[in-house]
């Protein structure tokens, strides 16, 4: 049985539809003091329940993102006091997932702390999406399945056909992943160099490697305020780059990021709907569907198949 929260149910519809079932009752509404209500509509005894919720918020619903996180955990709750079989939270989008370490004294880890909820409630599985780092994995004891959009990703740019392609990683923690992208289009790597003075600010200085006269493409996992992207594009373009292109994974999409994609230099920024990208988003910016890939993965999850078979092994990406 498929069930959608509210934080994406357009994501959650897509997956029903291609699965050949109808999305289950669920009613979910927050009380005017802000708490978050649920109960499920029909009988889910004995039934393997997927949850889709990323944790992440949607202005056409009415969430945020920790309202998001909240309607998961009450969902999960639910499900196993209404006597569910398994109950697998399919989060694509994992929120918190950026503070995975603490980069500075009593700081919180909370990305930990987020793992303990979801177990804590009653989560059996969790099938997620390129996690910012692998290492979130870890803060669970029950299964994770890692998902990656990296092969819808580099399909639509070997389909652009674009010449002298150049993969940029944004600063060196992304290298391997861009690596990984480099090799499936065919093309370069080169490397930015970047420093953050503090959080959601990014300075970038230069490139390393040769962008000169070559179409470029920066990879990323999230788009969040855009500020770094941004940047990392004017560099790009600066240091020659004929035409710039982005590719993310989650269009995290907050603050001033229309502003900057709007100012940016970029052809085309590709994402994905891991994360609902607004109706009033800046026309640059294509989104690709995970449904299918998602879809694949709750199939094989019920049917206990592999799932890393969906990626032919190739989706440990750290």
């Amino acid at each position: 049985m498929l069930f959608s929260g509210r934080s994406n149910p357009e994501l959650a519809a897509k997956i029903a539809n291609k699965l050949g079932l109808g999305l289950g009752g669920v009613t979910l509404k927050t009380f005017s003091n802000g708490e978050v209500y649920c109960r499920y509509e029909e009988s889910i005894r004995g039934a393997d329940v997927f949850i889709v919720q990323p944790t992440c918020g949607n202005a056409a619903t009415g969430v945020t993102a920790n309202d998001a996180l909240m309607e998961l955990l009450v969902m999960i709750d639910a499900a196993v006091g209404a006597s569910a079989h398994r109950v697998i939270a399919v989060t694509p989008w994992f929120g918190y997932s950026r503070q995975d370490k603490k980069s500075a004294p009593r700081e919180p880890i909370s990305s930990r702390l987020v793992a303990h909820m979801l177990e804590a409630a009653g989560a059996d599985r969790v099938l997620t999406m390129d996690l910012h780092a692998g290492q979130v994995q870890g803060f669970f004891s029950k299964p994770v399945d890692h998902m990656t959009a990296m092969f819808i990703l580099t399909q639509y740019f070997n389909d652009q056909q674009l010449e002298d392609l150049v993969v940029v990683s944004p600063d060196a923690g992304r290298v391997k992943l861009a690596k990984k992208f480099a090799e499936k289009v065919g093309a370069e790597l080169a490397i930015l160099n970047k420093e953050r003075p503090a959080q959601q600010v990014a300075e970038i200085s230069y490139v390393i490697g040769d962008v000169k006269g070559k179409t470029a493409v920066i990879v990323d996992d999230i788009i969040d305020t855009a500020g770094t992207l941004r940047a990392a594009g004017e560099t790009v373009k600066d240091e020659g780059a004929a035409r710039v292109f982005a590719a993310a994974t989650h269009p995290v999409l907050s603050g001033n990021a229309f502003e900057n994609l709007k100012a940016s230099p970029f052809e085309r920024i590709v994402v994905t709907d891991t994360i609902p990208v607004p109706k009033d988003a800046p026309d640059n910016i294509t989104v690709l569907s995970v449904a299918d890939l998602l879809t694949d993965s709750v199939r094989r999850i019920f049917t206990d198949d592999s799932v890393a078979e969906v990626f032919g092994g190739e989706n440990q990406l750290f």
